[in-house]
């Protein structure tokens, strides 16, 4: 067989997990558009939808690691469509239930059970990507995949918004079945163990090193979410109309596909001290954001954010790759993404309770604190 065929070969499992990838995450892409306009129909009022987002998202942070580990005694490829499946069954049982018109509290019961499998499918996914890809490519897999999830988040909403002007319904059912991909294109794994893996202790997936970035995590993701969810309040502050929030948010984005794009073609895993830099970067767009002083300077800290997500996101993955114990990696992984989502959650609690300014400054001061604590700890590690 000749080197250009075996390396087609070898192209086209990652290829499939690439669109797997992709796809793996269009509920959560679009899922806030396509149900706040369920509940429009239904109730007149978006706020329904609002609640069926908070249950999903929270079913996620609760069914992370129990279905995790579940999943421990079955092929990672096997599960991974498995929690697919069961999240396929449950947005189309959504689907039916908005259909129907049935009461507000069952959507949000079903958005739960669709969101519960979430936290434990990218942790296997990604733990499959360990068996495609050689170590020495994973940032450049990482970077491609950073590139088109965010693709992903500004695409699905607009084809969400598109497909509910039509009928809300139809947009549900669009999304579950863009997110059954997975489950068809997955390719199939079988891990082998060292004889080191094999023997290893069953550590403790909760290690302060670990902690470290998973606290890193939480706090970009809160910050993300903090610009995305006060992207409208931005635009009325600034004296235009609640539609040109875009300029805000995809500033942000583009950003950040550009960042992935830059680690994909860097291709390598970033020093403790280009990461403290771009956790600073990060803290930078975020004042600049909490001091809203002109919408010139906010859009620039939405780009500043928006240009480390990819890079951050990287690091983070193969630091805690490294860090967690062999049997337990899908574990770690399935942490990595609770801890974006806790973000999310923790800052849509207190724009919920505070101002915009206010939020905006407490998110400022989580990514300060994040940057005290990575230079502490980068200096003693190196002392």
């Amino acid at each position: 067989m000749t080197t250009s065929s075996t390396s087609t070969i070898k192209a086209a499992p990652l290829l499939r997990w690439f669109i797997s990838s992709a796809t793996m995450t269009v509920p959560q892409a679009a899922g806030p558009v396509a149900f706040a306009l369920v509940a429009l129909a239904l109730t007149g009022d978006t706020s329904a939808g609002a609640a069926m987002i908070l249950a999903m998202t929270l079913a996620q942070v609760i069914g992370a690691i129990p279905i995790t580990r579940l999943g421990r005694r079955f092929p990672p490829t096997t599960f991974l469509r498995l929690l697919v499946l069961f999240r396929t069954i449950a947005l189309g049982t959504l689907a039916l239930l908005a259909h129907s018109a049935a009461p507000v509290i069952w959507l949000v019961a079903v958005s739960a059970l669709a969101g519960l499998v979430n936290g434990a499918a990218a942790g296997y996914l990604r733990t499959i990507l360990n068996e495609l890809a050689p170590a020495s490519k994973l940032p450049r897999a990482l970077g491609i995949s950073a590139t088109l999830n965010e693709t992903t988040f500004v695409l699905a909403p607009v084809a969400a918004s598109g497909l509910g002007t039509v009928s809300p319904v139809f947009a549900i059912v669009a999304i579950a079945i863009l997110g059954a991909i997975p489950a068809c294109l997955l390719p199939t794994v079988r891990p082998e163990a060292s004889p080191e893996d094999v023997h290893a202790p069953d550590a403790s997936i909760i290690s302060p090193s670990i902690l470290l970035w998973l606290m890193c995590a939480a706090a970009g993701g809160a910050t993300v979410a903090a610009l995305e969810i006060g992207a409208v309040a931005l635009a009325l502050h600034f004296g235009y109309a609640p539609s040109l929030a875009i300029l805000f948010t995809v500033p942000l984005c583009l950003a950040s596909v550009a960042g992935g794009i830059w680690v994909s073609i860097r291709n390598r895993m970033a020093s403790r001290r280009a990461v403290l830099l771009q956790l600073a970067i990060m803290t930078s767009g975020a004042i600049l954001a909490a001091l809203q002083v002109s919408m010139t300077l906010t859009v620039i800290g939405a780009v500043l954010i928006g240009a480390v997500l990819a890079p951050l996101g990287t690091y983070y993955s193969l630091a805690l790759d490294a860090l967690a114990p062999p049997k337990r990696r899908a574990e770690v992984f399935a942490l990595l993404r609770t801890a974006n989502a806790l973000g999310v959650i923790v800052v849509s609690a207190v724009m919920t309770a505070v101002s915009l300014s206010t939020s905006l400054i407490t998110v400022s001061c989580m990514m300060a604190s994040v940057v005290i604590v990575v230079g502490f700890m980068s200096r003693r590690s190196l002392g």
